[in-house]
């Protein structure tokens, strides 16, 4: 996707020394756009942590390429395949919640041999990185294809009058690589000249909508308006969303959604209006040993101060102010589940299903 006139994932590769992995900073965004060089295991943990980088495909990569970087750190006095699965470890901790991360430790692991060399690890884990890099890519790009069907229906049931779509958090390019996920459909209707328009909920605690969906969506040229992320109910009331879209975090194998805290919320409104709630995401988003998404996914509980306090940019530089007293209990649950019956379907590069464990148990068929 562009960022002025420049095209970028939000992951790549460095051209000028393999060693190095580059991603955008997002938390910066959208103030300043600086690049980040990530060198080390210790650096991609702490990249996904402090959600340097975020978004559970754009995690799931970054894990895979933290494997690479661990094979690059293999010493004479370690066991690679230990100090592979010690680096696996370390590197799931960073996140619970997302299954994309463990995903990708596992493709990884499973390429590991227990009498392989140094070199022959380092060649295996980027090659395997570089390939999951493409495919979550190309999943994305279908995920797009899957879901504009959705788009082009309501666009013709309104005689060609603007499409008005609600999204929560940032499932965009800058959390998948390219693309992104409930934002790939909106990409590709917009690009084919359908008129719609997006509301953005702000996404507290950390703003994700207001500062990487906005961002995203005005730098492609997609019209998008920010609200507060409480008005989505009102706005379904007073008929002014046609549809609902949203990513996943982890989804279980019953058609239950975690994802980012508020989408819950958004479901209910949603069916309370007969309004369509559709989940758009990768397989490897999908979590098929989950039975019982509410006992069974982890939710993480994130840093009090995401809550009481908030980031804006004043005369050339982020600043952070208190929006509470200091002596203010805080609770910070970073997602929710949605159960299935609240979903009217899942998006995936193959194609759209049933929230249930049939639909899910048709995507992997093969």
């Amino acid at each position: 996707m562009k960022v002025g006139d420049k095209q970028y994932q939000s992951i790549w590769l460095n051209a000028d020394d393999n060693r190095i992995i580059n991603i955008i900073d997002q938390r910066l965004l959208p103030f300043e756009f600086k690049i980040l060089s990530l060198e080390t295991v210790e650096d991609v943990f702490y990249a996904i942590r402090d959600m340097a980088l975020r978004g559970a495909p754009l995690i799931g990569v970054a894990g895979a390429f933290g494997m690479y970087l661990a094979a690059l750190e293999i010493s004479n006095r370690s066991n690679p395949a230990d100090h592979l699965r010690n680096a696996a470890r370390y590197l799931s901790s960073s996140r619970p919640t997302a299954v994309n991360l463990d995903w990708a430790l596992k493709k990884q692991l499973e390429l590991v041999g227990r009498d392989d060399s140094k070199e022959i690890l380092v060649k295996k884990l980027l090659e395997n990185a570089r390939n999951i890099c493409a495919e979550e890519i190309e999943k994305c790009r279908l995920i797009g294809e899957s879901g504009l069907p959705v788009i082009e229906k309501i666009s013709r049931q309104k005689k060609e009058e603007t499409v008005n779509i609600l999204t929560h958090c940032n499932a965009g390019w800058l959390a998948c690589v390219d693309y992104g996920t409930a934002t790939a459909p909106i990409y590709l209707a917009h690009d084919r000249g359908i008129k719609l328009h997006v509301w953005v909920d702000e996404t507290r605690p950390r703003n994700q909508g207001a500062r990487l969906t906005a961002y995203e969506l005005g730098e492609h040229g997609v019209p998008h308006t920010l609200i507060t992320d409480n008005a989505g109910g009102y706005l379904m009331k007073k008929g002014m969303v046609d549809l609902v879209l949203v990513g996943s975090d982890r989804t279980g194998s019953q058609g239950d959604v975690a994802n980012k805290t508020g989408t819950y919320l958004k479901a209910l409104a949603a069916k309370d209006n007969n309004i369509p709630f559709y989940v758009a995401l990768p397989t490897s988003s999908i979590d098929r040993s989950i039975i019982n998404a509410e006992d069974e996914i982890e939710i993480e509980e994130r840093d009090p101060e995401e809550v009481s306090h908030t980031e804006g940019y004043l005369e050339g530089e982020i600043v952070k102010v208190r929006l509470c007293p200091e002596q203010t209990k805080i609770s910070n649950f970073g997602f929710d589940i949605t159960p299935a019956h609240l979903v009217s379907g899942l998006i995936s590069e193959k194609g759209i299903v049933k929230a249930s464990k049939e639909g899910i148990n048709s995507l992997f068929t093969e």
